[in-house]
């Protein structure tokens, strides 16, 4: 139901029909499936968690949330002018290549860190609320199983921009090391 859903929601730009496309409904499956695989892996290291503290953070920690932010940025300029199509690139792009391949990635090296525990915590939390609205089911069974929550993902504050998690320098030193590798 959420492919179907995600896949209707933002496959289009305003005022454009629709033409429905199979291989683009089984992309979407992909993509709910990474999330989902991606949650578990973040699930599997953050079960002794109480709270999330974003202090003392490493550079790709400070990294994902300037990625973050910026996400959160666009998409809140996106849905607000009800642009879905470019919601879901700016998402897609986020969860896919930053959140899922890179970050999760350099996060295995300081997992043991509370640090990285609790930016994982937080990243994932804030990609599930911005998801809701286009896969509800999928982002509240994972919202249930998180550790560090608000009562419901339904009722739960929308993520919001904020200034103070931009790390400019250290985030343009890890786009260097990934541009590199």
């Amino acid at each position: 139901t959420d492919a179907l859903r995600y896949y209707l929601t933002t496959s289009t730009a305003p005022g454009m029909d629709l033409r429905f496309d199979e291989e683009k409904l089984k992309s979407t499956w992909n993509f709910i499936n990474k999330l989902w695989n991606a949650s578990r892996f973040v699930l599997m290291n953050i079960e002794d968690v109480k709270e999330i503290k974003l202090d003392n953070l490493n550079k790709s920690d400070k990294w994902i949330l300037t990625k973050l932010n910026n996400v959160i940025k666009d998409v809140t300029k996106y849905m607000d002018r009800f642009e879905f199509n470019n919601v879901n690139s700016v998402l897609y792009s986020f969860i896919w290549n930053d959140f899922c391949d890179n970050y999760i990635e350099m996060a295995k090296f300081s997992i043991t860190e509370e640090n990285t525990k609790s930016t994982l915590i937080y990243t994932l939390t804030c990609i599930l609320k911005m998801l809701h609205q286009f896969m509800p089911y999928v982002t509240d069974a994972i919202y249930e199983y998180l550790p560090v929550k608000d009562e419901n993902i339904m009722i739960s504050s929308y993520p919001v921009y904020e200034e103070k998690m931009i790390f400019t320098d250290e985030s343009t030193q890890v786009e260097e090391i990934i541009d590199f590798v």
